[in-house]
């Protein structure tokens, strides 16, 4: 059975930043992990013929009966109004079918969230235009607001349609910080739907940045759904989401890299089963490597590092790559170093690896992978990259602006390290 984090969803191009006209503009990819909105879920949209109706939510329960009670009405928006919001949902006293249509008569999409409280279009309505909602034998004739002027982009770095790691998180930026006192309406429009059903949680790593990820890692073969359905919804102030955003992805075999210290080796493993031990340079006393758990956030097959420090500085280019922190933390070919991969550190804190092994690795690897390193002394910080495994998931929880539907049993993230600190800025490859 499918489970939605909380209420509709609806296709449309990802990996790209929306702006209101056109809905869709280039792919942002942001250079810092601060934090950004929202907890998806949805409306039924998704897979073949799942329908809204038989799809279960994660943060309620069922609805009650699908038969309408003498009593159950419309409460929102009143008979008249005008200036609704583009984000508006049909509030209900009570369990009742619901149905809404433009001017033309046309009908538009929805579906109730699991306590019934509301009805959910799965897409934005559009601006200055009227509708009408029936239930329960009540008529509800409402106009939306004219589009506004001050409109925040909602963008994320996944692409559609694409196969991710099992750590990957949903990763959602907004180009202006959302004032903390509305994150919480921001986060009840933001829909995550999984299949099969996993238990997840958004996490705010700032008024720009927010990323959902399970309780475990995902399931191999997970299909996911998720809407950031803000268009036309209020940030505070006259600021408003320029327009809804859709992703489709697929979560690929769990691949997992641990990195020791002590022994100066990467165990790789699929599907818990040991694949090869690689000898591999850590970080020198001098630049030490982070411990703790991180997730594979781009790859490239060369890039350009640079190192300023006075009497350490190089330009090199540098092969099979792939990111873990935002600080310059990177897996990759190091042939200079062979000679002391698997006895010492000598790296500016990326894990070194001989041309073959990067190579080999590379081409196994997805971004959202899960990478552990262990025992170098140094804590990773927290939002200095994709942290959101390394901390256990009750503090996990925290990071969310709505109340968790269920409570679960604690469980220590992949590391068994709690991070903390601020969220650190991005910075151009620098360590080798």
């Amino acid at each position: 059975m499918a489970v939605w984090h909380e209420a509709g969803i609806r296709r449309l191009p990802l990996g790209r930043t929306l702006n209101g006209t056109k809905g869709v503009s280039a792919l942002r990819i942001s250079t810092r992990a601060l934090a950004t909105i929202t907890a998806l879920a949805g409306l039924a949209l998704l897979t073949g013929c799942t329908s809204a109706a038989a799809a279960g939510w994660q943060d309620a329960g069922t609805l009650p009966s699908s038969k309408a009670s003498a009593a159950a009405s419309i409460t929102a928006p009143a008979d008249g109004a005008t200036n609704v919001s583009t984000a508006t949902e049909i509030a209900l006293s009570g369990s009742v079918k619901v149905s809404l249509t433009d001017g033309s008569g046309t009908a538009i999409d929805g579906a109730p969230r699991a306590d019934g409280s509301t009805w959910v279009p799965t897409t934005q309505l559009k601006y200055g235009t009227t509708y009408t909602a029936t239930a329960g034998g009540k008529k509800v004739t409402f106009t939306t607001m004219n589009r506004p002027g001050n409109l925040v982009s909602v963008s994320t770095p996944l692409e559609d349609d694409q196969v991710y790691g099992v750590a990957m998180p949903m990763v959602v930026r907004l180009d202006r910080p959302v004032p903390k006192d509305q994150w919480a309406n921001v986060e009840r429009r933001l829909f995550v739907h999984s299949e099969p059903a996993q238990e997840g949680s958004w996490y705010w790593f700032s008024g720009t940045e927010l990323h959902y990820r399970p309780m475990e890692y995902w399931q191999e073969g997970t299909k996911l759904s998720v809407r950031l359905a803000t268009g036309g919804l209020s940030f505070g102030g006259n600021a408003y989401g320029a327009a809804d955003l859709t992703i489709r992805a697929t979560i690929g075999a769990k691949l997992l890299m641990v990195t020791d210290n002590a022994t100066h080796t990467m165990t790789v493993t699929k599907n818990d089963q040991v694949l090869k031990t690689i000898p591999i340079s850590l970080g020198k006393p001098s630049k030490p490597s982070s411990s703790g758990a991180m997730v594979v956030i781009s790859k490239a097959q060369s890039e350009l590092f640079v190192g300023t420090d006075p009497g350490d500085s190089y330009r090199t280019t540098v092969y099979w790559t792939q990111r873990l922190t935002w600080g310059g933390e990177y897996i990759h070919a190091a042939p200079w170093s062979v000679g002391d991969q698997g006895r010492r550190n000598v790296s500016h804190g990326c894990t070194n690896m001989s041309t073959e092994n990067a190579k080999w690795l590379w081409g196994l690897t997805r971004i959202g992978d899960p990478v552990i390193v262990k025992g170098t002394g140094v804590k990773l910080e927290w939002g200095n990259g994709y942290t959101d495994w390394d901390r256990p998931w009750a503090e996990y929880l925290k990071g969310s602006a709505l109340p968790h539907p269920a409570p679960s049993a604690p469980s220590a993230g992949p590391s068994g390290a709690s991070a903390s600190g601020a969220t650190s800025p991005a910075a151009s490859p620098s360590a080798r």
